[in-house]
């Protein structure tokens, strides 16, 4: 088969086009010829050597395709081997993608377990887009942040997968959604998409900006940050809020006040992926609710993965960006 391989970390540059021995489907694993792949930043982090994959090795943890045994139309889950309890992943537990090679490929082998049907009023590019954004979302809001219709959201990094999931599952579900972003345009676009308002991140102030737009002022019931600014995010919760923590893209340090944190009754809750059980909810929940698909900013060929990877890079889109594997 044809693959994106790298053969060592590095920059962009290091995806190259190559033919590869097809995999292998033993016993408990399938394959799926893979019709589209979707970019995360996760994959940026891999092909840097973050995760220590091994090498030569196939990037990518999002897609979708048909199963080559079956002829089914699924959806590749990239989450493997959670384990046993639902509060958090076993000590097997890993990425497709970070060691297993991934969807950055014609055909891609996963367990048995970690293919779902793919939901019919979904394009490939659309369903491809969708399994790691919709399950790490999911669970953030639903599972660990307990988000219930009614409530008020904070949204941090409008623009991002994570955040316009969040505020597309959130609207669906009856609450009211604000976001942060670094540019008017995406706070319009998030609008579009069911968030009432946002603020500029800009602002050394938008903590207390994002206050004034929350019900009296009081702040935020649940807030979702996927970029590693605490104390901001904390500064704009209510009284008893909580603060879903599931990402690290501007800052990997935070120094926290323990007295205001602890007189102020918050909740930190860290989260990451999410089991099976939680796509099994997330696509319940699409099928309940009118949810839009996610937006794609752009589409590259499979064989040019690199340049998409540089696109991914600059931050400038709205949306996802997908391989087309044809």
């Amino acid at each position: 088969m044809d693959a994106v391989v790298m053969q060592e970390f590095g920059g962009p540059d290091v995806l190259e086009w190559e033919s590869v021995p097809d995999p292998i489907a033993d016993p408990g694993w399938v394959t799926v010829r893979l019709k589209a792949a979707a970019l995360n930043w996760h994959d940026v982090l891999v092909r840097q050597g973050k995760y220590s994959s091994p090498l030569p090795h196939i990037l990518g943890a999002d897609g979708a395709g048909i199963r080559t045994d079956t002829g089914e139309e699924v959806l590749v889950l990239p989450s493997l081997w959670w384990g046993d309890r639902e509060a958090a992943p076993g000590a097997q537990w890993e990425i497709l993608g970070d060691r297993q090679r991934g969807t950055y490929a014609e055909l891609v082998r996963v367990p048995k377990d970690c293919v779902a049907p793919k939901p019919r009023n979904l394009t490939w590019e659309q369903a491809a887009a969708l399994p790691l954004v919709g399950l790490t979302t999911y669970r953030a809001l639903f599972t660990r942040g307990r988000l219930r219709a009614g409530e008020n959201l904070l949204v941090l990094g409008a623009g991002g997968g994570v955040a316009t999931m969040a505020v597309m599952l959130a609207a669906a579900v009856g609450a009211r959604v604000t976001v942060t972003s670094s540019s008017t345009s995406k706070i319009a676009q998030a609008r579009e998409l069911g968030a009432t308002d946002g603020v500029l991140y800009t602002d050394p102030a938008w903590p207390d900006a994002a206050r004034l737009l929350s019900p009296h002022s009081q702040g935020f019931d649940l807030i979702l940050d996927s970029v590693g600014t605490w104390e901001q995010s904390i500064a704009a919760l209510r009284p008893g809020g909580r603060l879903v923590v599931l990402g690290a893209s501007r800052s990997e340090r935070a120094t926290l006040d323990v007295r205001p944190f602890y007189f102020g009754q918050y909740e930190l809750i860290g989260t990451t992926m999410g089991s099976p059980h939680d796509f099994t909810g997330l696509l319940r929940l699409l099928d309940a609710e009118t949810v839009p698909p996610l937006p794609i900013s752009a589409v590259f060929p499979l064989a040019e993965a690199a340049a998409a990877h540089k696109h991914l890079e600059q931050g400038s889109g709205f949306g996802k960006i997908v391989l087309a594997h044809s």
